[in-house]
């Protein structure tokens, strides 16, 4: 494990490994050597990454991928910022504005944990947030499609990368190692939105909903764990105090929020 030269502005170590099993993991191994609050992990390969949904496994391209998580130390729950997951994904979004300025406007978020680009085709996946709590710590992990030129096809109507979404719009190509430029800006970004003392942070709820995706629109929601079943349909009227999601439903007009489940896609 060797220490990048990327400024964190929480004022703790960026390390990186050249693979690893999950970033997830190795962060709760640093939690346990006493790293401190904002300690970073990235690498170039994951062999055993995982999404928000067990049995949905992150396949990544070695070298192309951003995949890291970010150790945060809140000793009570209360000192938890409110939709952790929501706003890490705002800064997220914002960071790869900040990255590839082309694609303002085009990052979007899709609740709970999902970063998509729109463009001309149906938006498509740029990136996944996981957040999982540990005692007094919460791990946040991301995964994002930086260089990939191609992808799977089973795949190749559902993901895209910055590279892809740049050369439709620009023909411009990033390389590789730019990975770590974009990994200082969401920290950055990331630094802003839950910790910093100024007022960019207040109106977090209003600037995610303005990049929700479908915000507005006619969906089909997935409520609670995967497989249940139970699809709710109604217009996505944006998102609580607490980052649950609201649904005015079909039927009667009722406002509906829910804290579990997902939008299904090719129903949305």
């Amino acid at each position: 494990m060797r220490q990048l030269a990327v400024h964190n502005p929480f004022n703790a170590p960026v390390y990186h490994e050249d693979t690893v099993d999950s970033t997830m993991e190795v962060s709760r191994m640093l939690a346990g050597r006493g790293e401190p609050h904002g300690t970073v992990i990235a690498a170039d390969f994951q062999k055993a990454g995982r999404g928000r949904i067990k049995g949905r496994p992150w396949d990544m391209e070695r070298d192309a991928s951003l995949p890291f998580t970010i150790l945060l130390r809140y000793p009570r729950i209360e000192d938890i910022p409110p939709a952790l997951t929501l706003r890490a994904g705002l800064a997220l979004s914002l960071a790869v504005e900040d990255f590839a300025p082309v694609l303002a406007g085009r990052v979007l978020i899709k609740w709970p944990n999902d970063i998509l680009i729109a463009g001309a085709e149906p938006a498509k996946k740029l990136a996944g947030i996981l957040a999982e709590a540990d005692g007094g710590n919460v791990h946040i992990g991301m995964g994002v499609n930086v260089a990939q030129k191609q992808f799977p096809d089973f795949l190749r109507d559902k993901a895209t990368s910055i590279n892809l979404a740049l050369g439709a719009a620009t023909g411009g190509e990033i390389a590789n190692e730019e990975r770590f430029t974009l990994l200082e800006k969401i920290l950055a970004r990331l630094y802003n939105e839950i910790e910093a003392a100024n007022n960019i942070t207040a109106d977090w709820k209003s600037r995610i909903e303005s990049r929700l995706y479908k915000k507005g629109e006619q969906v089909s929601f997935a409520d609670g764990a995967a497989g249940s079943g139970n699809i709710v349909s109604g217009i996505l009227a944006g998102i609580g105090p607490g980052g649950e999601l609201q649904i005015t439903s079909s039927g009667g007009g009722e406002l509906l929020f829910f804290t579990a489940g997902e939008l299904v896609w090719g129903q949305t």
